[in-house]
């Protein structure tokens, strides 16, 4: 075998000695997936989350129903089109010290992204408190109030003296680069079916500012939902399955609005969840803004949790984390095949294009962390948020689809002199952010030896999240010297306590004795239907269940088919069947009467009868029909069964009779007639 030969079998056993394809990629995550032991939420099972340790809380924040905001006096409740705006403010955010001179490091982590954050501010809704250039006005009493009496609904601890504090907030969704907060109560409880759920505290608190884009190193906000009252309640992490945390968040929202004191609709309630698991650490997961979300996001950040502990297992048992080191080395575009369009677009707008060496990682980037998510995903999500580069970000040796061909990863590892255990990404950037690039992915490898790193994470639809930022600490709170204490007196608590509503447990106990049918609560109690249910028992005599089940099941179904009335008040319900019963019209007719009713609340009901082209028949006449419609059935029938005679007469009057007589009472009527 000539020389030359031999040392080209030599090399293509090299490449192939350090190539992981595509089908190695899959093949890994299928097995790393089974390795962490992740099942589908539906399949779950309490068993697989008391082996994993699963642990959730809340923190569950609602605007308050006020006239004005909470430290100043303008309106509340006011939204503008993102594109209506009078004038834009810049800000660039910088971290303070706290008062033991130490720097939060969510602070730290913001200032390092460079942000220009640009407000766009309407006139009518923000004033120059909310741009920090004058002092806050004193707290909103009527926020206060409602906040007291929900806290006492939760059965908290009212604190003897209200103590205004700053939470930091470098994030820009606050001008003043902190948001004013302050504790109302401690140390409460509320019941779910099958157990209790300790609450920490509950607070009154600004609302920030609503996001527009994030896009680079620009992050635009609109202001006109800053400063609005909202309150805060967290509960302790005692959620032991996905489950317990959607009942748990539900009740505290129900409780809320069954004060009506809150803002009900897009936006106005948010929840932030906290997950962790056995070894691992607090993951907030921000502004879910619908609970239906909560299983899932919840029950995969657990197992996100256990697969980074399964990582840094593999990652200690290989090196020690202080003899780790990264290495890398800039690309020229001309000197690879390079055909990925971002990375053809990265060389005609001039970035630069790196790679690195990730020593030991080979089987960790294509590493199973959520439902079509590796780890490699947390590398270019941190990407994304500190350095500021917008995605497609960057590639690497384990992607799925291949997007830099093996001849070039060959020669890509030559450069970076990588081993055969080593894995390789390539990204790129603007020359300014390359140096903060590099530092967040060796700082995301680093973390990956020590396993779950505490941080925020954004929320999706399909119950997976993204990193958003560092986890905030306790250095970022002070107090605000700008806003004296509020003693809060036992006679002013005695006097707010004498007009509570009834509980929400109390309500749900109350409507499975009037049999209201149990897949109309989650609407009723979202709505606070309640009170209208029991107003309609107690003075039109209706029955609870009728009521219950019109509520939960036709205006649910109408409002889903038309979309939310701006016009539409609830109450109008209760003038609806105090028509009907006054006029002695069958309880159903409300039902084909309500889409017009909802349509046009101001109409009077007898136009809404003539649109439906509704006539009153008496009794008698109804009746005359039977005998006729009786022998006809017996013409035609096939099966001439007495009940399926019943149920064709049934048919034959039905329209007719809606309204006319209770379809209960025409059937007991021809049942006496035929059996």
């Amino acid at each position: 075998m000539s020389k030359q030969r031999f040392q080209n079998q030599e090399n293509n056993k090299s490449t192939l000695h350090f190539t992981f394809s595509a089908v190695d990629a899959k093949a890994n995550y299928e097995e790393t997936r089974q390795q962490v032991g992740y099942v589908n939420r539906r399949q779950a099972t309490q068993e697989d989350y008391d082996r994993i340790g699963f642990k959730s809380g809340l923190e569950v924040h609602q605007q308050l129903l006020t006239d004005k905001k909470l430290f100043c006096n303008c309106p509340a409740g006011l939204y503008h089109a993102d594109d209506d705006y009078d004038a834009e403010v810049i800000r660039h955010m910088r971290p303070t010290l706290s008062e033991l001179g130490e720097y939060d490091g969510t602070a730290l982590m913001e200032f390092k992204t460079r942000k220009n954050i640009i407000y766009r501010i309407k006139y009518d809704s923000a004033c120059t408190y909310e741009v920090d250039d004058t002092p806050p006005f004193p707290l909103n009493r009527q926020a206060l109030r409602i906040a007291i009496e929900i806290a006492l609904l939760s059965k908290l601890n009212i604190v003897g003296e209200v103590h205004i504090t700053r939470k930091q907030y470098l994030d820009g969704s606050i001008p003043t680069g902190f948001q004013r907060t302050a504790i109302v109560g401690v140390e409460g409880e509320i019941p779910l079916r099958n157990k209790k759920v300790r609450l920490i505290q509950l607070s009154v608190e600004e609302d920030a500012c609503r996001e527009i884009s994030d896009i680079g190193h620009f992050r635009t906000f609109k202001t006109d939902r800053l400063g609005m009252p909202l309150i805060e309640t967290v509960t302790y992490p005692d959620c032991l399955n996905p489950d317990e945390v959607m009942e748990a968040c539900n009740y505290i929202r129900f409780l809320n609005r069954s004060t009506g004191y809150v803002r009900t609709g897009s936006g106005s309630g948010r929840e932030d969840v906290n997950v962790s698991c056995r070894g691992g650490h607090r993951v907030e997961i921000k502004g879910v803004s619908h609970t239906r979300w909560i299983p899932e996001l919840t029950h995969n950040e657990a197992f996100r949790q256990w697969a980074l502990l399964l990582i840094r297992d593999k990652l200690q048992s290989r090196i020690r984390k202080e003899n780790w080191r990264m290495t890398y080395k800039r690309l020229n575009f001309f000197d690879f095949h390079f055909n990925l369009p971002a990375l053809i677009y990265a060389r005609d707008n001039r970035y630069r294009i790196v790679a690195v060496n990730l020593p030991q990682f080979r089987g960790i980037l294509s590493h199973f962390t959520q439902p079509e998510h590796c780890f490699a995903n947390e590398i270019s999500d941190r990407l994304k948020v500190i350095a500021c580069i917008e995605k497609p970000n960057m590639t690497h040796s384990e992607a799925f689809v291949p997007e830099i061909n093996e001849e070039d990863w060959s020669k890509i590892r030559q450069i970076l002199q990588a081993e055969e255990n080593d894995a390789q990404i390539v990204f790129w950037g603007p020359e300014d952010d390359i140096s903060t690039a590099l530092e967040t992915i060796e700082e995301r490898c680093l973390m990956a030896f020590d396993g779950v790193p505490p941080e925020t994470r954004k929320s999706f639809e399909d119950g997976t999240t993204i990193f958003e930022r560092v986890l905030p600490g306790a250095d970022r709170m002070y107090p605000d010297t700008d806003s004296a204490p509020i003693p809060l007196t036992d006679d002013y608590i005695e006097e707010i306590r004498k007009d509570l509503p009834t509980e929400v447990m109390v309500r749900y106990n109350q409507l499975v004795q009037w049999n209201v049918p149990q897949d109309t609560f989650t609407y009723i109690f979202k709505k606070n239907l309640y009170p209208l249910i029991e107003r309609i028992y107690t003075e039109l005599e209706i029955p609870a269940r009728f009521t219950g089940s019109f509520l939960g099941h036709t205006v649910k179904y109408i409002e889903g088919q038309k979309g939310p009335s701006s016009t539409f008040q609830f109450d109008r319900i209760y003038d609806l069947l105090k028509y009907l019963k006054n006029n002695h019209l069958d309880l159903r007719l409300a039902q084909k009467m309500f889409p017009e009713v909802y349509d046009h609340p101001g109409m009077d009901f007898d136009s809404v009868l003539t649109i439906l082209k509704f006539k009153r028949i008496a009794k008698e006449d109804l009746l005359s029909k039977i005998d006729f419609l009786s022998k006809k059935f017996d013409e035609i029938a096939i099966n001439p069964e007495p009940e399926n005679k019943i149920n064709w007469i049934m048919g034959q009057l039905q329209e007719t009779a809606l309204g006319n007589i209770s379809m209960k009472d025409l059937r007991n009527l021809l049942e006496s007639l035929i059996f």
